[in-house]
């Protein structure tokens, strides 16, 4: 009889002891033994890139040991191709996170690619340009009229030039025409007449205005009501983001301190990404388009931005006008950090 009361007084003991461990962990150990459970722990996270300087998040995280801080290993995989590389990739979870242009992922992530978009980058970056010397003044001059997408019918920059247009009382869809002309052809595109403006990168387009070639009549980069949105977001394959939430808050930790040091160290950040091969370009321009770039986006502006390009979408049909606006949202957005 006393053995088997020994015996239960052993087991209840072990109980209290381990219940106490339990309670003794800091939320720290706490997320610490959740993500040795997880699929991804002890393996390198893959890291899709294009090369350019909307990126640099990826370029910082790695360069100055912010994913190295959060335990992170990583491999970083640079995509040639374009978006459509970065969205198959991601989609198909040959990369496990990426950034690209709202305008370029979330109409793939609403129609079933598998992403799921977990913090915004940055403000910028784009900008609706015509002849400085042409006839045309405004967006209101551009009814009728043919204007270059390079990156493709359907791609961001039709559709960020749609909601340009659209801001301007302008029917995006039945007011002008569109046409592919790759951003090098533009400036001699719009010389011989073949379009009348074109939507062009920051970057590409700053010796030309320098140069007093081309103007600005519209943009996403400094126009009162663009300019705090966010233009670029952070997409983490889905089948990732289900299976590992804690190596994609980690992620995100990563890339909010890489942002965070990036507002405080602007030129330095441009060093570190060009001497590393994270950015290319002449020193004074990628300084200069980079210190546009506002990296201090809150999650709060991220989802903002979402609804109100979600909204736009849905009127130019380019995603179902039946469709509840929060029911989109949620399934493409999880700001994992958000209240933690």
């Amino acid at each position: 009889m006393n053995r088997k009361f020994l015996s239960v007084l052993s087991v209840f003991a072990l109980v209290l002891a381990s219940a106490a461990s339990a309670l003794a962990m800091t939320p720290e150990e706490e997320e610490d033994a959740a993500w040795k459970k997880e699929p991804a722990y002890g393996k390198a996270v893959r890291i899709g890139y294009n090369g350019g300087l909307c990126l640099g998040t990826f370029g910082i995280a790695q360069m100055k040991g912010f994913y190295e801080a959060e335990g992170l290993k990583t491999e970083i995989t640079r995509y040639q191709g374009g978006s459509s590389a970065q969205g198959d990739a991601i989609g198909t979870g040959k990369i496990d996170v990426t950034g690209d242009h709202i305008a370029t992922l979330l109409i793939p992530a609403v129609n079933g690619v598998r992403m799921k978009f977990t913090s915004g980058i940055h403000t910028g970056c784009k900008s609706l340009c015509v002849l400085n010397d042409g006839p045309i003044k405004s967006t209101k001059d551009l009814v009728g009229k043919t204007i270059s997408v390079p990156d493709g019918i359907g791609a961001s920059d039709q559709n960020i030039t749609m909601r340009l247009l659209s801001r301007d009382g302008i029917d995006p869809v039945k007011d002008v025409k569109y046409k592919v002309v790759d951003s090098g052809a533009s400036v001699l595109a719009l010389q011989s007449g073949e379009i009348q403006a074109a939507l062009l990168s920051d970057q590409f387009i700053q010796q030309f205005l320098d140069d007093g070639t081309l103007r600005v009549v519209r943009t996403i980069t400094h126009d009162p009501d663009f300019k705090d949105e966010c233009c670029c977001i952070h997409a983490v394959n889905l089948d990732f983001y289900e299976n590992n939430p804690i190596t994609v808050k980690k992620l995100n930790r990563a890339h909010e301190k890489a942002k965070e040091w990036i507002m405080a160290n602007r030129e330095e950040a441009v060093r570190v990404l060009q001497e590393n091969n994270w950015a290319s370009g002449e020193r004074d321009l990628v300084q200069k388009i980079f210190n546009t770039f506002n990296y201090a986006l809150t999650d709060a502006a991220t989802e903002d931005t979402l609804v109100k390009v979600i909204d736009d979408y849905k009127s130019y049909g380019l995603l179902d006008k039946s469709a509840p606006t929060k029911e989109i949202l949620d399934k493409v957005w999880d700001p994992v950090l958000q209240g933690k």
